[in-house]
């Protein structure tokens, strides 16, 4: 599927913050859904050719979040974090740990914007240091945040009824 929607990535030097920006053609209420449903946050966070599979998930104030994906030569790779805020169809805070990076954990808001058919994901990711943002944004996480949100309107658009 080809989208008429840019992933916009800003991360400013000399602040240890990124920015992401991303329309989606489905409303709030199936973009919010497909975040917070493990069956259907499997078939689309993350980069193309990556399994995940989702080892804890409790949509709620103080809940844990889990998840791996593993990739086509078998590497595992593990991320977690705790949720801090979940106000359904409108943001989501918490916080985000790479199991390859411990002890480094950024706190994530995803802001959902209703454009009526259509959402606009914001998400602001503070890290704890400068370095910490350059290491995640020289990882690779602009491409699999790209490729997730194609996923993600490829998986809304195929079902039309999610709401």
């Amino acid at each position: 599927m080809t989208t008429h929607h840019d992933l916009v990535v800003t991360a400013a030097p000399d602040v240890p913050f990124v920015m992401m920006e991303r329309e989606i053609d489905a409303t709030v209420a199936q973009v919010y859904r497909a975040y917070t449903e493990p069956a259907l946050l499997v078939q689309w966070m993350g980069p193309r050719g990556m399994a995940m599979d989702v080892t804890e998930h409790e949509m709620r104030v103080g809940g844990r979040w889990a998840f791996t994906h593993t990739d086509e030569e078998g590497n595992v790779y593990g991320f977690r974090g705790v949720f801090h805020q979940v106000l359904p169809n409108e943001q989501i805070v918490q916080t985000f740990e790479f199991d390859g990076y411990p002890g480094h954990v950024s706190l994530e808001r995803v802001n959902l914007e209703d454009l009526g058919d259509r959402t606009l994901i914001r998400t602001h990711s503070v890290f704890q240091s400068q370095e910490d943002r350059d290491g995640m944004v020289a990882s690779g996480m602009e491409r699999g945040v790209r490729e997730g949100y194609e996923r993600l309107e490829e998986l809304l658009g195929v079902r039309p009824t999610i709401s």
